[in-house]
């Protein structure tokens, strides 16, 4: 077989023809650091080593997964947020860096109250109550989700992190319709339908729809959530949503026809309002 030093630049040669040429060197060796279960440090000492055969079949599988479009979280299996390591499948969306913006706006929130309840509807991978318990290991902080794998999935990375949180199947927040939080968060889907076709093809064929569509302008579940959230929180708690591009004002228009008060936007890097944070009087 070739040495090692062969098989990053012959998958470079392949990936740098497929829907992410930025990233083929990068993609394929992560692809072979991901086979040989080794890091970029050993790789390095070890260029003139010999692939297995195995191995060298194994890593031209997952080149042409990630060829395909196939996200590289899910070809790996693993990815990061917050500095923190989840695990990832194609039942949950992987948590994009811009949801950071969330977090530390959750973050800031929880300062406001001597022990918040917190609920996160929606919670997929568990990326946002995995990092704000991680942060708030005394908080009380439930999640929520409507799909059962993807609450596995988060109950795993919740273990891995070392996180104690409550796991709850259901719809929003039919799950908790007697209980009462400070701080309502989610991340919920919000790609209107008719964006479809626009979508990276690794988002589009690859990562879940339910975690994607919310209808024909993507509104559809804030505007069942708004009026829920209002309904469970106390006096004085909050609501912290991330949302879409240019939905700040019919945001906006929902929470004040559900009579929140302080409405807020907080920009992500791009200068896209990205947070959507409003109190209950």
């Amino acid at each position: 077989m070739p040495a090692l030093r062969y098989f990053v630049p012959s998958g470079w040669g392949r990936l740098k023809n497929g829907p992410h040429p930025d990233r083929a060197r990068q993609d394929a060796e992560t692809l072979l650091l991901h086979v040989l279960g080794k890091g970029k440090a050993w790789l390095l000492a070890h260029l003139d080593d010999e692939l297995p055969e195995d191995h060298a079949a194994r890593f031209t599988e997952l080149l042409e997964r990630r060829f395909n479009g196939e996200p590289i979280q899910y070809i790996t299996g693993e990815t990061e947020f917050y500095g923190l390591t989840f695990r990832v499948t194609p039942d949950v969306l992987i948590p994009r860096p811009e949801t950071e913006h969330l977090i530390e706006k959750v973050l800031e929130l929880a300062g406001s109250f001597p022990v918040p309840r917190i609920v996160d509807i929606g919670t997929g991978s568990g990326a946002i109550p995995v990092a704000l318990g991680h942060k708030l290991p005394h908080v009380q902080i439930t999640t929520i989700d409507l799909s059962s794998a993807a609450l596995a999935i988060a109950q795993e990375n919740a273990q891995r992190n070392e996180v104690n949180l409550r796991f709850l199947p259901g719809d929003l927040l039919a799950p908790v319709s007697e209980e009462k939080f400070e701080i309502i968060v989610s991340n919920p889907p919000y790609v209107p339908e008719a964006d479809r076709p626009t979508l990276a093809v690794e988002v589009r064929d690859h990562e879940p729809a339910l975690a994607l569509f919310a209808g024909a302008d993507g509104l559809d579940i804030y505007r069942r959530l708004i009026p829920q959230a209002f309904a469970r929180l106390v006096p004085g708690g909050f609501v912290a949503l991330e949302i879409g591009y240019g939905q700040s004002a019919a945001i906006e228009a929902l929470l004040v026809a559900a009579t929140f008060e302080k409405i807020e936007f907080v920009p992500d890097l791009q200068g896209i309002q990205r947070v959507a944070v409003a109190q209950r009087p």
